[in-house]
């Protein structure tokens, strides 16, 4: 005996059944050839679930309209309204484009993978240029993933529930069970971070996902804690927003690189000094043709992954760390992983 169709799906399959259809559609033909309905034991059975599907599908803003044939007065059928129904052309901008990318970013470790997917790249398909894409690679998060540990603690985050997991210390190698009052999940250099209460520590402590070692499990009931304090926060994400800052100089095509734009600043006693660039080579064939942009920064890693993703957009002039650093992984995605030497 075939499963039953789930009723979302039901209703999704009467949608394009009801749009698609070149005239009309009685409820003996959406009986006979919708998928679902045939689930339906009896003539009264049928009845009762098309008209409730009927009325739901109004009721989420779906056109049905009842249709008679003038021959027949009393010969009844049912389609969408194709115009009423039609949603406008989607014209987003890239700054739109990219909060849908860090959305999808966070999806990528979930069950809408596939889908999330599949939609952003047809979003992104309606860039009207090239640089259309530029602000999408400055917001979204370029981060591994965060892998089977992504969900459960997410999930743990909203519930403020404590969670236990095994974890393999950076600077010891120490393999040993935590349990963690989970705060925030941040992507921070290259990766996700859990920022939580150790409770055998009873201190503020952080863990990369990626050191973490099996299944990670629940304790205890939901909104066992409560939120950390501001300023117990504060001081929690303190570790991963520190740092020296500094100015990176850039040689940006004009309209190109806008969510590095966004940040940029005019040097003066107020910010750090910008990068000499007295000894660049080529500097000034560069800057005849492109921009001159100061961008402040803290993570010399963070930028140069920010930056490698605009392409030949932007052409890091200075500092000369955050330049190798931007070359490495360029050379690494043209070995296709392999790696290269430092610059």
């Amino acid at each position: 005996m075939a499963a039953q169709i789930d009723p979302a799906e039901r209703l999704l399959n009467l949608v394009i059944a009801l749009v698609n259809t070149p005239g009309r559609m009685t409820k003996e033909q959406v009986r006979r050839s919708v998928a679902g309905y045939a689930d339906a034991p009896t003539d009264d059975a049928f009845e009762r679930m098309f008209e409730r599907d009927k009325d739901t599908l109004r009721e989420l803003g779906v056109p049905v309209l009842t249709v008679t044939d003038p021959r027949h007065g009393d010969d009844i059928g049912y389609r969408v309204d194709p115009d009423a129904y039609a949603l406008p052309p989607v014209q987003l901008t890239a700054g739109e484009l990219g909060v849908l990318a860090l959305a999808a970013q966070l999806w990528q470790d979930r069950s809408l993978r596939t889908d999330s997917s599949r939609a952003l790249t047809k979003l992104r398909a309606v860039g009207e240029a090239p640089e259309a894409s530029d602000l999408v690679a400055g917001l979204a998060p370029r981060v591994r993933a965060g892998g089977d540990a992504f969900g459960p603690l997410l999930d743990a985050v909203q519930a403020r529930q404590a969670v236990r997991f095994v974890y393999r210390a950076a600077t010891t190698g120490e393999v040993r069970a935590r349990e963690v009052e989970p705060w925030r999940l941040l992507a921070r250099r290259g990766g996700w971070v859990l920022v939580g209460r150790d409770r055998h520590r009873s201190a503020t402590r952080s863990f990369r996902l990626s050191r973490i070692e099996g299944t990670v499990r629940p304790v205890g009931e939901p909104g066992a804690f409560p939120p950390p304090a501001p300023a117990e926060l504060d001081e929690a994400l303190a570790t991963w927003t520190a740092g020296t800052e500094r100015l990176a100089a850039l040689a940006v095509l004009p309209e190109r690189a806008g969510a590095a734009r966004a940040r940029a600043v005019v040097p003066d006693d107020d910010t750090p000094a910008p990068p000499d660039l007295t000894d660049v080579p080529g500097v000034e064939r560069l800057l005849a043709t492109r921009d001159l942009v100061h961008v402040p920064y803290r993570s010399t890693h963070e930028l140069a992954e920010e930056l490698v993703a605009y392409g030949d957009a932007v052409v890091v002039l200075g500092p000369p760390e955050l330049r190798a650093a931007v070359l490495r992984l360029l050379r690494t995605a043209a070995t296709l992983g392999g790696g290269g030497d430092d610059a």
